[in-house]
């Protein structure tokens, strides 16, 4: 790529989520070519002056411009999107990257989405060489991470790979994303318009490629369950139905190295088998209720609005735990993803910035294409993500 004005374009910094990582951004990496960038120039003129950077540069792109798009996309190495929820306003910026040669990362849990654009955009990324890169936040580089480090170390020990991997949500705290609510009732009035949505959500393989035979994972845990190796009840989680299509479609791009039995699954740690059944009924009527249009309406009032999210007392305060285990039948070895700050927003605005570091910063040994964390970042974003207080660690093995 020839050497560009920015090493990195901001879109979206206006909003709630923009504002963190803009906020991250002028704090710590102070040598860096940036621009913000939206549709609003008195917002962001307003988020420049909260900066105190006067000279930071600041470009208006319309999401649905394409003219617009191409001009502000060809002055970046690479863009950070924040503007969700993406099947909604993500495709032509995507595409503009694809077809500019300039790298791309977001923080979209929309599997359908994902799942509409690799056919009409992944060539175009591959023959510009614009690495793009989906899920770049709390979903899903724990989990995705968490199993690429996890299997070197199985490796590093055991000398082959684990055949079975299980990520548990462990403790956390923290407040509720208004984007995410935001881009789970659009996926929820999406799919219950078009059943073809509804399959794709609900498909394991959803996000694998197509020219790749999908395993013999099956759909993501909805009831209770107890885990041996975790001595623990467990129930569902929210984000483990993007999740673990995003590990999947990291092993099959890296070419199915751990076998292609490999499976993979995701569940959320419980103290006690009640809480279990709560979590379990709770997330079940919350998810039946998205997908009708009065319950929805209802869901909308009592949930954050786009924009919103907790203060910053409850983001710094926040923390979360992720916990992955692994087997080939005969030993075991555990990993534990401790992260400080809030997961949804104070956490993930940090590992979205760090994602767009290493688009922008390393050397990458992938190409062009459409990617996961895991499958394009791999190591490198291994060794930033303690710079923002997230850290990998061997906690037990046999």
């Amino acid at each position: 790529m020839s050497e560009r004005a920015f090493e990195i374009i901001l879109y979206g910094a206006s909003g709630f989520t923009g504002q963190l990582v803009a906020e991250y951004l002028a704090a710590e990496h102070a040598d860096l070519r940036w621009a913000i960038a939206g549709r609003n120039r008195q917002k962001l003129e307003h988020i420049r002056d909260k900066l105190m950077l006067p000279d930071l540069p600041i470009i208006i792109a319309d999401s649905h411009e394409t003219e617009e798009l191409a001009a502000m996309v060809g002055q970046a190495r690479t863009v950070i999107s924040t503007v969700g929820p993406y099947a909604q306003y993500g495709t032509p910026l995507l595409e503009a990257c694809a077809k500019k040669g300039t790298h791309y990362c977001d923080l979209t849990g929309e599997a359908q989405w994902m799942a509409g654009v690799f056919e009409q955009i992944n060539p175009m990324a591959q023959a510009s060489g614009a690495r793009l890169v989906h899920c770049c936040g709390f979903d899903s580089i724990p989990s995705d991470l968490s199993v690429y480090f996890l299997q070197q170390e199985f490796k590093k020990r055991y000398g082959h790979y684990a055949s079975h991997i299980s990520g548990r949500m462990g403790r956390a705290a923290g407040g509720v994303s208004g984007g995410t609510v935001a881009s789970l009732m659009f996926v929820a009035e999406q799919a219950s318009k078009d059943t073809s949505i509804r399959d794709t959500v609900m498909d394991p393989y959803a996000l694998y490629p197509a020219a790749v035979a999908p395993g013999n994972d099956v759909s993501d845990q909805a009831g209770i369950a107890w885990d041996e190796n975790f001595e623990s009840w467990t129930g569902p989680f929210v984000m483990a139905a993007i999740n673990t299509k995003v590990v999947r479609r990291s092993h099959a791009l890296a070419g199915l190295p751990y076998g292609a039995d490999f499976r993979y699954d995701e569940s959320q740690l419980c103290s006690n088998r009640t809480k279990a059944l709560l979590s379990a009924g709770g997330l079940g009527v919350v998810m039946a209720g998205t997908f009708f249009s009065p319950t929805r309406a209802v869901l909308k009032k009592l949930l954050p609005n786009p924009g919103e999210g907790p203060d910053e007392a409850t983001r710094n305060n926040g923390f979360f735990e992720f916990w992955a285990h692994g087997t080939d039948g005969s030993h075991h070895l555990r990993v534990k993803v401790s992260g400080q700050r809030d997961p949804g927003y104070g956490a993930t605005s940090r590992m979205l910035a760090q994602a767009g570091l290493c688009l922008s910063r390393d050397a990458l040994s992938v190409g062009g294409g459409i990617w996961t964390p895991a499958s394009a970042l791999g190591d490198a974003l291994l060794g930033r993500l303690p710079d923002v207080d997230i850290h990998f660690s061997v906690v037990e093995d046999d």
